[in-house]
């Protein structure tokens, strides 16, 4: 450990000061002391896998995350043997252009109108998505000039922007037993610092509005990499550099992390940190959870496969051949990841899907009764499946209080709930029996080089069979005039995936789908055989019909019509009702 070299701000600091000084951040839980191990490769994959880059975004602690996923992650230089392919018609990162729009206008002094001209940071962008950035980096600037003015009133100096990202390095003499020689962290955001560096921020932008899922362990590691960091430059596949500059390394006496939305413009100062503060924090938060990262082994199939370098090697998720039933697009595509709302989003309106699916952008706007109300009861329904006892909702009480409701609402809501005693599906469920409240299900299908991911809102084994409930709050009942495979894509998806062999074992016989509708006035149960085949192949058709245009398209084309009246992009549309349409 006393050979080991630390890129660190603080460069009047001996060797083993710096190393005392970021021992909540090195690698004392890397076990140097017990030699050198060769680490082998994740099957079918290549590349250094000496480098260890740890991202805030790692330690966030997201449940539907995979632990050895976030691993494998950590290894940046690890790639697909073979290379999967990277070609995509439109950027898929909606704070792309953002974050290319405010280099320009605060690292190259280029002033705004022009900087939202320019072509550059625009490249390959969906037109929605260049009109909604320009939107987006206005709210960024007005919250950072809202932001200067309440410093200027407290007396505080103005904090300038950093160009460089600040980067804590920590390499080894030889690999490690986790293989690794060397280990970096980092932290992606706006950087600024007072001109006499005793002040440094870090400004992280969200799409919408600021996130409200960063974790403490999540805060802490950015603080430290702020704190600790020097500029440092990393080219593609590269370990980062440190840039070569004439000011001192000196670390700031005070770090401010501030959560930003490009959406609404709002901000709110999530940590206002000294050295010692985030010196103890790293300790107690940092140094654990990244041992837990690096050690992890679990596996929970999900949206991470999608970007997962280890895929093709992996045990999981299981392979379903022609899932979705479509051909592949003539020109390789980049992974991706697709459920059947995605694929009912992309049905109603191409333009919609890519902004709300893809970037998660969206128009703040109040959501509808029936949305919330219908939202509510799910809500409350998983809370109780959760901790059900022998005879599920029975004895549990109706009179809920429903805060957010209107008055007629929240009752419509308890009356829902009054009914779903009656056909709750843990009742008298056999001890011993597995439940799983809106599990992820996951399944890869590899011609498509697709992971098709379905979240039911109930799983459960019952006499050696798995049951799939899907429940719907309704004002009105289903619609007898359309088959509800068709009414009900989730139910088409989940038919096709226990047909697969998902969740996986239980009898054939006892095994099924079921839809429960409840509504103010009674509760309905429809049953779906998952093994018949007529079934099967209108499953197949229902599928197939909504991704057969999805998998190919380039252009995601606005469908202008009645779904713009509620669409949440309608604001950066040229055919949204704003603009005439209908």
């Amino acid at each position: 450990m006393r050979n080991l070299l630390v890129y660190a701000c603080g460069p009047t600091l001996s060797t083993s000061a710096q190393l005392d000084l970021n021992l909540c951040i090195n690698l004392v839980h890397s076990n140097t002391r017990g030699g050198a191990v060769s680490v082998p490769h994740p099957p079918r994959t290549s590349g250094d896998i000496r480098v260890v880059r740890i991202g805030p975004r790692l330690l966030r602690g997201d449940p539907r995350s995979c632990p050895r996923g976030s691993a494998i992650a950590a290894r940046p230089l690890l790639s697909q043997d073979p290379p999967p392919s990277t070609g995509r018609p439109f950027k898929d990162f909606a704070l792309g252009p953002v974050m290319d729009v405010l280099d320009l206008v605060e690292h190259r002094n280029t002033e705004l109108q022009r900087a939202l001209r320019s072509t550059h940071p625009f490249r390959r962008c969906h037109p929605l998505h260049v009109a909604w950035t320009r939107d987006a980096v206005r709210a960024y600037l007005d919250a950072r000039s809202r932001w200067a003015r309440e410093r200027a009133e407290a007396g505080d100096p103005p904090t300038l922007p950093v160009a460089h990202e600040w980067v804590v390095v920590n390499e080894l003499p030889g690999p490690d037993r986790r293989g690794a020689d060397r280990y970096e962290r980092t932290a992606w955001g706006r950087r600024y610092a007072t001109a006499d560096g005793s002040v440094r921020e870090i400004w992280l932008p969200s799409v919408n509005s600021v996130k409200e899922d960063r974790s403490t362990e999540e805060i802490a590691a950015i603080a430290g990499a702020v704190h600790w960091g020097v500029p440092a430059v990393s080219a593609f596949a590269s370990p980062y550099e440190p840039v070569r500059t004439a000011r001192p390394r000196q670390c700031p006496e005070r770090v401010r992390i501030i959560g930003v939305g490009c959406g609404d413009g709002e901000f709110r100062v999530l940590a206002d940190w000294n050295a010692e503060e985030i010196e103890r924090r790293h300790r107690a938060l940092v140094v654990p959870a990244v041992g837990r990262l690096l050690a992890a082994t679990d596996l929970t199939p999900g949206s991470d496969c999608k970007g997962c370098a280890a895929l093709l090697g992996c045990e999981q998720p299981p392979r379903v051949p022609d899932l979705l039933g479509v051909p592949g697009p003539a020109r390789p595509r980049k992974r991706r990841s697709v459920s059947a709302t995605d694929l009912r989003v992309y049905g109603a309106c191409p333009a919609r899907f890519h902004m709300t699916r893809v970037l998660y952008t969206r128009e703040a706007r109040p959501e509808s009764p029936a949305i919330r109300r219908g939202r509510a009861v799910d809500d409350l329904l998983n809370e109780r499946h959760r901790a059900a006892g022998p005879r599920g909702c029975r004895d549990l009480p109706v009179d809920v209080d429903f805060p957010d409701l209107e008055p007629e609402e929240a009752a419509n809501a308890r009356r829902m709930l009054d009914r779903h005693r009656a056909v709750c599906p843990l009742a008298g469920l056999p001890p011993g029996e597995r439940v799983l409240v809106q599990p992820r299900i996951t399944a890869y299908d590899a011609a498509l080089d697709v992971v098709v991911i379905a979240d039911p809102d109930l799983l459960h084994t019952e006499h050696g069979g798995w049951i799939w409930r899907e429940t719907k709050a309704l004002s009105r009942g289903v619609w007898e005039g359309r088959p509800l495979l068709e009414t009900y894509p989730q139910l088409a998806l989940a038919v096709l995936l226990m047909a697969a062999g998902l969740p996986g074992g239980g009898g054939r016989a006892r095994s099924r789908v079921e839809l429960e509708v409840l509504r103010g006035d009674g509760v309905s149960i429809e049953e779906i055989d998952p093994f018949d085949p007529p079934t099967i192949d209108q499953a197949r058709e229902v599928v197939s019909s909504l991704a057969k245009e999805w998998a190919v398209d380039e252009t995601y084309v606005p469908a202008p019509g009645r779904v713009c009246v509620d669409c949440e992009v309608a604001r950066w549309c040229p055919e949204g009702p704003e603009k005439g349409e209908t």
